[in-house]
């Protein structure tokens, strides 16, 4: 795939996408077009390993990609935040890069001299032409070395020169600085960064930490996908097994519809008029459910936070609508002929956490609490850095210079008399100057640093009292989780027996109907009912599954309960050893 470089490019590239390109060629599969569909039998395993393969954006199922795209979370979103040239790592560390300077300029002088003694000598011309270059570099204690280089040429009509045809200057100077009070410090420039102010921090630490909080963001936002992952699939189990629980009730109310109209036509005994209307309104019934079970509407289903942050069982019916949902989130094409059908069963077995280890686990590994510890850490480090501000600024200083000066530059000769070129008059250590003292400045009350180090206070403050309360806040949602687990497995085996019961009846009701103990009436209540427990009965089991998804949600392991892992790759430029 081939990167555009204008925007021109990317406007064409975006309006030349044909609905082929987005799988949309055919249109959706309805439901009065139902012919020659296939099963696509898909494991959970699988419809969570197709989710990541084919997802750079993680979705949900909120309709938050269209409504505040900035708000959703990509696989790009922790390189981007690492690559950041404002804010990034390598941003951070380009404070401490030698950094070359260099310049060439030529001057023409054409002035006159006010001076009346020169007389007609009075008018001065020539030219000047100069080079400096130099080299700096800063390190992580606040020191600044310098190593410059100046050269200059001048010609000039001055009567007094020794040399008429001008003369070169040229001389190398070394130069130490070190803060001693404010600035000054590993700890102060890897937070802050070496032209840091009060406020304003971009240090190694701090790019560090954002580029955690960037990664800690994705995890957030890859368990969310994955949840919703999970509650698609379960959704479209449930539509599947409550289609086929009101198929077998429609069938059944079909074959005795068909049975009451046979005797109604025979005119014999059971074939009564009110007995067909009432079998075939129960037939139409279950049609009408079937109908509804098979197609569905777009209403909210499971998601997250729809009741719950990890997702509240929503149960509604609808295959081709549910359908739909799961290939959203898996980022599958819409196929014409194949529909995806479930085919993991949720487990039966009764799952008990210990409540000591699961709060241990939901404290240590939950990823807003880790993101959160992040951000007061970071507010721990800019306190640090804004009481640095409230010193004040004494540098010490040392400067080393060599001059050189002479009829030329360079003269390949040696033995050349004194003057003869620059270069060899500053080999000879004849020029030397050296300048070395303390610096010192403040501004009277530190205001601006005060002001700087009460506001890092408060964030800290803030960030802390945060913390806390998410703390308290997923333990609460733990509990609520752990109690709907326990909930749900006791409704699910309740609705079992419930089922068992109902079909039972059934059985025991048509008997008695054949022997002309009951009236038909109850036949079509107990086959209502049968078809309402087996509904509930998946129903439950559906919600079991994510129940139990729910409480390794809250407890910060849903990632490993599925077997997912995300690793981070090398840090470029390995930080703080190249701040130095």
């Amino acid at each position: 795939m081939a990167y555009s470089t204008t925007s021109d490019d990317v406007v064409a590239e975006v309006d030349s996408v044909e609905l082929a390109d987005l799988g949309l060629a055919s249109g959706p599969r309805t439901l009065k077009d139902m012919t020659g569909v296939e099963r696509w039998e898909l494991s959970l395993e699988e419809a969570i390993r197709l989710s990541l393969v084919n997802s750079t954006v993680l979705r949900d199922l909120g309709g938050t990609v269209v409504r505040s795209p900035v708000a959703i979370q990509t696989s790009l979103d922790p390189a981007i935040r690492e690559t950041d040239p404002r804010l990034g790592v390598e941003a951070a560390l380009s404070a401490f890069d030698a950094q070359i300077d260099a310049g060439l300029r030529s001057e023409k002088i054409d002035r006159r001299l006010n001076n009346r003694f020169a007389g007609d000598v009075g008018f001065l011309t020539g030219q000047v032409s100069s080079w400096d270059s130099g080299i700096s570099k800063r390190t992580a204690t606040g020191s600044r070395f310098s190593l410059n280089q100046h050269i200059d040429h001048e010609r000039d009509n001055n009567p007094g020169n020794q040399f008429p045809g001008g003369a070169w200057n040229v001389w190398y100077d070394a130069e130490a600085r070190q803060p001693l009070l404010q600035g000054g410090g590993i700890d102060f420039n890897r937070i802050s960064g070496p032209d840091g102010t009060p406020g304003a921090y971009n240090g190694i630490m701090i790019a560090r930490i954002r580029a955690d909080v960037g990664l800690a963001e994705f995890e957030i936002g890859l368990r969310d996908f994955i949840s919703n992952v999970e509650n698609a699939y379960w959704d479209l189990y449930y539509a599947y097994r409550d289609l086929d629980a009101k198929v077998r009730a429609r069938d059944a109310a079909l074959e005795t519809w068909r049975q009451i109209e046979a005797l109604n036509a025979t005119g014999r005994r059971g074939g009564e008029a009110e007995k067909e209307a009432q079998a075939r309104e129960q037939y139409f019934r279950f049609e009408a459910e079937v109908q509804d079970s098979l197609a569905g509407r777009p209403l909210d289903g499971t998601r997250t936070s729809n009741g719950s942050l990890p997702g509240t069982f929503r149960g509604l019916p609808g295959v081709l609508v549910n359908e739909k949902r799961m290939r959203l989130i898996m980022n599958q094409p819409p196929d014409p002929v194949r529909l995806i059908c479930p085919i993991d069963e949720p487990t039966s077995a009764a799952v008990i956490f210990d409540w000591a280890s699961a709060t241990t686990e939901a404290l240590t590994r939950r990823g807003e609490l880790r993101l959160q510890r992040l951000v007061v850490n970071q507010g721990e480090l800019e306190l640090i850095a804004a009481k640095n501000f409230l010193l004040p600024q004494l540098d010490v200083f040392g400067r080393y210079r060599v001059r050189g000066f002479g009829n030329s530059l360079i003269d390949p000769r040696g033995g050349q008399p004194r003057f003869d070129n620059a270069y060899q008059d500053m080999t000879s250590g004849d020029f030397a100057e050296w300048q070395a003292g303390l610096e010192y400045s403040a501004p009277i009350g530190f205001r601006q640093a005060h002001a700087a180090v009460r506001n890092a206070e408060l964030r800290l403050t803030r960030e802390r009292a945060v913390l806390r309360s998410q703390q308290e806040e997923i333990i609460y949602a733990l509990s609520l989780a752990i109690a709907e687990l326990d909930r749900a497995h006791l409704l699910k085996q309740t609705n079992y027996n419930r089922y068992l019961a109902a079909n039972q009846q059934v059985i025991a009701v048509e008997a008695a109907y054949e022997d002309d103990r009951v009236e038909f009436i109850a036949v079509l209540d107990a086959r209502r009912r049968l078809a309402d427990a087996e509904s509930q009965h998946y129903r439950s089991q559906a919600e079991y599954a994510i129940a139990l998804k729910n409480v390794h949600f809250e407890k910060g392991t849903l990632l490993d309960y599925d077997r997912i892992a995300s690793v981070e790759g090398p840090w470029p430029g390995r930080g703080n050893f190249r701040a130095f």
